[in-house]
């Protein structure tokens, strides 16, 4: 199968050019110290063979099924059969060119293809050069199969994130729309002068839910001033059974978040908020200090009541979105005592996000 690796492989010129060139070396090698041009023509040619034989066993066979696939041991034993074996065939080379083109005459030997050591070490040589090539190959292959498979991986996990995201946003969307458009509702039922009014700050709602929930960031002074928009529809609604505090503190315009983040954490406040003296008070503070938002928002709960609807699309869905989109980047602490319902998010590392 290894061999059928190399006579398939569409780089055959290259390994023509390169064992010529390891012939053209030998005879260089070889004709040191000697004018005996035909013999060193003819030992080089029976020497080619038998270093191409080794080395391509080695690259083909035993480095591939034994050294790669970490069997070391085998590895080692089939390097020793090979090198037991490639000795007998350089010397088959040395005697053979004794014999026939020597006139069985050591003189008239080349100097360097008596020495059976110094044929070996070059034969040698050429087996280890393209090996180490050959695993060079190997590793530059695996690691590029290795980053490919890590992209497409990244890859469908952004694809996931993105329709998780869409899905969320899905889901937030009518969830918001379904509150107010209620309000609208019981206000028509009164034929409250307020209507109209709640009506158009509605429409300035749509506009940023529908055209700009979708891009992947707002700049925070938009989403506080649909927060403001959204504390008016809702005092509209509850008049002054409403009462609402909003604070916020920003050092730069520039700072992005993802849209429609913090307005479910008011919307929740305001439909799972208790009456206490008579009002519904929710406390609003917001401050962005080098990169880092710090939000809360606290509102009069009765018992133990908004901490059982703490399950519901909105705050659920909240959090899902804070940990694809902020990961390890966000704290989020929730809290229910002295009839005050608490919620406190930090975001870090908004200036590099």
């Amino acid at each position: 199968m290894y061999i059928m690796q190399f006579i398939k492989t569409k780089f055959i010129l290259p390994h023509f050019l390169f064992w010529i060139g390891v012939w053209f070396f030998f005879v260089y090698f070889f004709c040191y110290n000697s004018n005996n041009t035909t013999y060193v023509l003819w030992f080089s040619s029976f020497l080619l063979p038998v270093t191409m034989v080794i080395t391509y066993f080695v690259v083909y066979f035993l480095i591939p099924r034994y050294l790669i696939t970490k069997r070391y041991k085998l590895f080692a034993l089939f390097s020793i059969y090979t090198l037991v074996f490639s000795t007998y065939l350089i010397v088959l080379a040395i005697i053979g060119s004794f014999v026939f083109l020597s006139n069985l005459k050591v003189t008239n030997m080349p100097p360097m293809s008596r020495n059976f050591v110094f044929v070996l070490i070059l034969v040698y040589l050429f087996v280890a050069i393209v090996s180490f090539v050959s695993l060079l190959n190997h590793n530059f292959k695996t690691i590029s199969r290795n980053r490919a498979l890590e992209n497409k991986i990244l890859e469908a996990q952004l694809q996931i994130k993105q329709q998780e995201l869409q899905y969320l946003k899905s889901q937030i969307q009518p969830h918001f729309l379904f509150n107010t458009l209620n309000t609208i509702y019981g206000l028509a039922l009164k034929q409250s002068k307020d209507t109209p009014g709640i009506i158009l700050k509605l429409s300035n709602l749509l506009d940023y839910i529908l055209y700009q929930v979708n891009k992947p960031k707002v700049s925070l002074k938009d989403e506080v001033s649909h927060i403001k928009e959204y504390i008016a529809l809702e005092k509209i609604r509850f008049q002054e059974s409403l009462i609402v505090s909003f604070t916020f503190d920003y050092d730069s315009d520039k700072i992005q978040i993802a849209p429609m983040l913090l307005i479910p954490f008011v919307e929740n406040s305001f439909k799972h908020g208790g009456l206490i003296d008579g009002a519904i008070k929710v406390k609003i503070v917001m401050v962005l200090i080098e990169g880092e938002l710090k939000f809360s928002i606290k509102n009069t709960a009765l018992n133990n009541r908004q901490r059982k609807h703490i399950g519901g699309i909105g705050l659920e869905n909240i959090k899902k979105r804070l940990n694809l989109l902020y990961n390890d980047n966000f704290l989020l602490r929730i809290e229910n005592e002295d009839n005050w319902f608490s919620v406190n998010l930090t975001i870090s590392n908004l200036l590099t996000k």
